[in-house]
C-alpha cells in the first residue's frame, strides 16, 4: 500500500519532462530463478494512454525487483529473481539493466512514448540479457550506453535508443581491456572511448581509444581508479585514491590534500563544469560511512574537499545532483542536505527518514537517494518504505509502504 500527498507546483510542471542517467558497480544473481510471471515484453494490451511520459522507479530487494509509479509510489510490478541484484537506468526512458550472474538483464518498466503519445503498461523482467562475466558499471552518455564486464574487462556499447526499437537486443560494439579488472568506460559523442586500466592486482589509470580503436593517450596517474562522470563540454572526470583525473582532450591530475584521498563515486550534470564526488582520507577506516565530499570545477581546475555537518555521515548510495546542480547528500541524521556546488556552502536540510547507521557490508540495505526533476526518491529500509521529497520545499509528496525491504534504486524517466 502507499499514502500519497498533493503534488507541488514544481512536480506538476515536471510531469511532462524526461531525462536522467547513471551508474553502479558489480553484482550477481541466480540466472535460473526468474519468476514465471515475468514476460519478454511489457503487456501492451493492458496499457493505458496517459497525457505525458510516466516516470517509474526500479527497486531491488532480496528476491527480486519492484517497479513503482513515481508519482503515487504504488507498486505496479514485482519480478522475482534470487541473489544480490543491482539496477541502473539504460538511458532510453523505458528500460533498466539488472545485474545478474548472466550479465545485464533488461527490465522493461512498462512506460514508453511513440508518435507523440504516451502509454503506461505492465512492467516485465525480459529474457534479453547482455551477457557479461561479472557485470559491473553501466554508463549512459550522449546517445550511447556502455557496459563493463569486470570478469573479462570486455566493454560493450550500443545506441541507447536502439533498445527501444530492436526486436531483442540491439546491435553492439565491443572493445577488450588489456586485462580483467573492476573497471568502467565512457564513450564520447565522437566515438572516442575512455576506459580504465588495471588488472587483478589493482587499477592504475585511464586510456583513450579513437573511433577506430587505436590508443591515442593514456594516464597511469590514477591509482585505484573508480567512479566516473562527464561534465559540461564533455569533460570526463575519474576518481582516484589520491585525487581525481580530468580528461578534456588531454589528462590533468588534481591531487587530494591528503596522501590518501580517495574519490570512488562521481556525480555530474551536462550543464555544470563541476564534478561532485565522495571522499575518504583514511585507508584503514572501518565501515562505509564518509564525512567529507569533493567538488571539482573543471573550468578552473579547482579541487576542494568539504566537510559534512558535525556528526553527519553518508555512504556511496547517498549522493545525487539537484535541479540547480546542487550537491545533494542523504545524511545519517535522516536529513537530505543541499550544498552549493561552487562553494560547498550548506544551503538547506530537509528531514525525510529516521537517523541511521552505515551497513556492515556495502551490499546490505541502507538508505539510498536518486533525484529526478527536482524530486528526491529516498529508500527507507528500516521502515520498508520509499519517499518522494520535493527539493524546492522540503515537502514529502508521497510515501510508499512496501512488503519487502528496498535496497538499490534507479529512475526510469519515461
Amino acid at each position: 500500500m502507499s499514502t500519497a500527498r498533493h503534488l507541488s507546483p514544481l512536480r506538476l510542471a515536471a510531469l511532462g519532462t524526461a531525462g536522467l542517467l547513471l551508474a553502479g558497480c558489480s553484482g550477481s544473481a541466480d540466472p535460473e530463478s526468474a519468476s514465471g510471471t515475468s514476460t519478454s515484453t511489457a503487456d501492451e494490451s493492458s496499457a493505458q494512454t496517459v497525457a505525458a511520459p510516466q516516470t517509474r522507479l526500479a527497486l531491488t530487494y532480496d528476491g527480486g525487483v519492484l517497479v513503482l509509479d513515481a508519482d503515487t509510489l504504488e507498486v505496479v510490478g514485482d519480478h522475482e529473481r534470487d541473489g544480490f541484484l543491482r539496477v541502473n537506468p539504460s538511458g532510453d526512458g523505458r528500460h533498466a539493466l539488472v545485474t545478474t550472474e548472466e550479465g545485464f538483464q533488461v527490465l522493461d518498466a512498462g512506460v514508453w512514448t511513440a508518435d507523440g503519445e504516451s502509454w503506461a503498461g505492465e512492467s516485465a523482467l525480459t529474457d534479453d540479457v547482455f551477457e557479461a562475466d561479472t557485470a559491473g558499471h553501466v554508463v549512459v552518455h550522449g546517445d550511447r550506453t556502455v557496459l563493463f564486464a569486470d570478469g573479462t574487462g570486455d566493454i560493450t556499447s550500443f545506441a541507447t535508443e536502439d533498445l527501444l526499437t530492436s526486436d531483442g537486443l540491439p546491435e553492439t560494439q565491443e572493445w577488450t581491456s588489456e586485462a580483467a579488472h573492476h573497471g568502467v568506460a565512457i564513450e564520447l559523442e565522437d566515438g572516442t572511448l575512455l576506459s580504465t586500466l588495471g588488472d587483478e592486482e589493482g587499477r592504475t589509470g585511464v586510456r583513450v581509444l579513437d573511433a577506430d580503436g587505436t590508443e591515442v593517450a593514456r594516464s597511469e596517474e590514477c591509482p585505484g581508479v573508480h567512479g566516473e562522470g562527464t561534465v559540461a563540454g564533455e569533460v570526463a572526470v575519474f576518481g582516484c585514491e589520491d585525487g581525481v583525473l580530468v580528461y578534456d582532450g588531454e589528462f590533468t591530475k588534481l591531487s587530494a590534500p591528503d596522501a590518501y584521498g580517495r574519490t570512488g563515486n562521481i556525480f555530474t550534470t551536462e550543464d555544470s563544469p563541476v564534478a561532485f564526488g565522495d571522499y575518504n582520507s583514511d585507508p584503514d577506516a572501518e565501515g562505509y560511512e564518509l564525512t567529507a565530499f569533493t567538488l571539482t570545477d573543471t573550468s578552473t581546475d579547482q579541487y576542494q574537499v568539504v566537510a559534512m555537518p558535525e556528526g553527519v555521515a553518508y555512504t556511496f548510495r547517498d549522493l545525487a545532483r539537484g535541479p540547480q546542480d546542487e550537491a545533494v547528500i542523504l545524511g545519517t541524521d535522516g536529513n537530505v542536505h543541499l550544498f552549493d556546488e561552487g562553494t560547498g556552502e550548506l544551503l538547506t536540510s530537509y528531514p525525510v527518514v529516521d537517523a541511521w547507521e552505515g551497513p556492515a557490508e556495502w551490499q546490505d540495505p541502507h538508505p539510498a537517494i536518486k533525484v529526478h526533476d527536482g524530486i528526491a526518491y529516498v529508500t527507507d529500509p528500516a521502515a520498508d518504505a520509499v519517499h518522494a521529497l520535493d527539493l524546492s520545499t522540503g515537502e514529502v509528496l508521497a510515501t510508499g509502504q512496501l512488503d519487502v525491504t528496498p535496497n538499490e534504486i534507479a529512475v526510469v524517466a519515461g
